[in-house]
């Protein structure tokens, strides 16, 4: 499996955002359109707006989409089946904040939201669909504001990219994504959210492709509110280092978004012990936000075949929406 690789030291950052782009379009196209063959279907395949046929309910159906006059007439209760739009609209918020710069595995983190966006884009720019995304890049120190359009991000801490179909506009947001530059500070991942929340826009799918290491009480709520209009995907990008530390004596630490430094003594086992499980309940705390705020979640590691755990996570949708469920 061929995957983004880390930027040679004298590439520059439109070299490697080229480079990256034109691998991920080879390899998205080839491996997802091969694995994923079938009927229409998006990414989050969710209820759609269009009436369809009833069914009898099972259990784990949607309790909103019962059918009271089929289930009155029939006196067994009944659930109205939907068909999923035809020309839906998909924004992505891609947090791009200095903790993002940041990588052990095969890859960057960086690298694998920027896949996780090629694929996504892939995923929903047919059929006339339409693509759009708001990006974060952190808060440059005596920066602030956003811009609502702009040919590549440039300074200033929120870009954001209008939705418009074609594949031509799509790779054209993907070079901005990519091209993106990373800026020092922390970003604010609830701003980026809310960014989705307006204006107020028809029913579509929202994703958000961050590590969530700001805390959840950041984003959680703004999360809620864009999961009462919109089917919410969100995209965990996780290093294996931020799990576990190895045995390798002292190692110089360096926070990618403060700039400070700290020497950890990764030899003593009981400090190992209480990272693992500081690590584990952090990210514990994550997943039970984002399943509290209704979205569906997808982690994505850097020392793993990102593609494949997308196939998996698109046909394990595709499967519970088979059997009428949401989820």
């Amino acid at each position: 499996m061929t995957s983004p690789t880390r930027r040679p030291p004298d590439a520059t950052p439109r070299d490697r955002s080229e480079a990256v782009l034109s691998r991920l379009q080879l390899l998205v196209t080839r491996k997802l359109d091969g694995l994923l063959q079938g009927d229409y279907a998006g990414l989050l395949p969710g209820p759609g707006s269009e009436a369809g046929e009833s069914r009898e309910y099972r259990p784990g159906d949607d309790v909103r989409r019962m059918d009271w006059p089929v289930t009155a007439r029939t006196t067994m209760p009944h659930v109205r089946r939907t068909v999923a739009d035809r020309e839906l609209e998909t924004w992505l918020a891609v947090d791009l904040s200095a903790s993002l710069d940041f990588g052990t595995g095969r890859w960057l983190k960086r690298d694998v939201v920027v896949a996780a966006a090629a694929a996504l884009t892939h995923l929903t720019v047919r059929g006339g669909n339409r693509i759009g995304a708001v990006i974060g890049t952190g808060d440059e120190p005596g920066g602030g504001g956003w811009r609502r359009r702009a040919p590549a991000p440039g300074p200033g801490v929120f870009t954001r990219l209008p939705a418009r179909s074609g594949r031509k506009e799509a790779q054209g947001l993907l070079r901005a994504i990519a091209g993106a530059e990373i800026r020092p500070g922390r970003g604010d991942l609830g701003v980026l959210v809310e960014m989705l929340n307006r204006p107020p826009r028809r029913r579509g799918v929202a994703v958000v492709v961050s590590d969530f290491l700001a805390p959840p009480a950041q984003w959680v709520r703004p999360l809620r509110k864009l999961r009462v209009r919109h089917d919410v995907l969100a995209v965990e990008v996780v290093d294996p280092r931020e799990l576990e530390l190895p045995d390798v004596g002292v190692l110089p630490v360096v926070d990618p978004e403060t700039g400070e430094l700290h020497e950890v003594q990764t030899a003593d086992p009981r400090l190992r012990a209480r990272y693992a499980e500081a690590a584990a309940a952090q990210r514990a705390e994550i997943a039970a936000a984002l399943r509290s705020a209704g979205a569906a979640h997808l982690r994505l590691r850097t020392d793993r075949d990102w593609l494949l755990d997308m196939v998996r996570f698109v046909a394990a949708q595709r499967h519970a929406r088979t059997r009428g469920t949401t989820r």
